[in-house]
Order: C-alpha cells, then structure tokens, then sequence
C-alpha cells in the first residue's frame, strides 16, 4: 500500500503535543535556571490569550525544540500535525548565521507565526525574567528583543 492511500493518521491532541514538548525538553533550563518547559507553557499561554488557535497554541509548544534540538527535523517531517503548525515551528527555527532581518521576513510571510513568536518575545523580555540576569545579559537581550519587535512590526 503506498503512503498516499494509508488510512489518516489522527493529529497529535494539544494536550499530546505539550506532553512531547516538556518530554523533549526535560531537564533543560531558561538562562535564569528556571525550568524550560515553564517559558514553553507561558508562550502556550500567551498564544491563547493573544487569540491563537489549537495549530498556533502546538506550534508555540514546538517552536525551540528543532531549534534547540530537543526534536529533529525529521521528527517534525513526520509528526502527525498539520501542514500549519509544521510550518510555524519551521518558521520560528532560528538557522546558524541567519541575519535577524532574513528571520524576521521568514516569520512574517508564515501565516500565523508572528502571533506566536509575539507571545515568545513578550514573555522573554517579561522584567521579572529579565530582572534575575547579570546587568551586560539584562541589557544584550532588552536590545535583541526589541529589534525583533521592530522588525516584526510589534513595536
């Protein structure tokens, strides 16, 4: 039987995907030391209340684990989600080298990807996160984020 003709496969629930992305990303840490998975589910969070839906909330779950490999780019090829989140999470997947100009165009051509990286970058530069970091990381990332948001448009 080839692959087109085999039965759908049934899409990953969000409660299934927020499993593998704290699976994934067990035992890693934000910069402040805090528990990875606590950014992935205020990002989750943040998508919700900005009004992202079920394929936006995945992707929100999903978007640093390629980047940081916690899941493979195959992994992703072959997930049962749909074509949307797959290509949110791509989307958001930072690439050695990649100016921050090329991903920001890459974001913005991706239907519903600035939603989510909105919500990533809302709670990455959250003063109370920030507030735990030394005063030179403190100041690198406030600049970083928000040149993203000016490049986004999210200013």
């Amino acid at each position: 039987m080839s692959h087109d003709s085999a039965r759908p496969v049934r899409p990953l629930s969000p409660a299934e995907v927020e499993a593998i992305a704290r699976a994934a990303h067990a035992g890693q840490t934000d910069k402040a030391g805090r528990p990875y998975a606590e950014h992935l589910r205020a990002v989750a969070e943040g998508v919700r209340a900005r009004g992202g839906d079920d394929e936006q909330i995945a992707a929100a779950w999903l978007h640093d684990a390629v980047e940081d490999e916690a899941l493979t780019e195959r992994w992703l090829d072959e997930a049962p989600l749909s074509r949307r989140t797959k290509d949110i999470v791509r989307a958001l997947t930072k690439r050695a080298g990649e100016p921050p100009e090329a991903y920001a165009a890459r974001i913005l051509a991706t239907p519903g990807a600035a939603l989510v990286k909105e919500a990533d970058l809302a709670h990455n530069a959250d003063p109370a996160r920030l507030a735990v970091l030394d005063e030179a990381t403190r100041t690198r990332l406030a600049e970083k984020y928000t040149r993203m948001r000016a490049l986004l448009g999210q200013e």
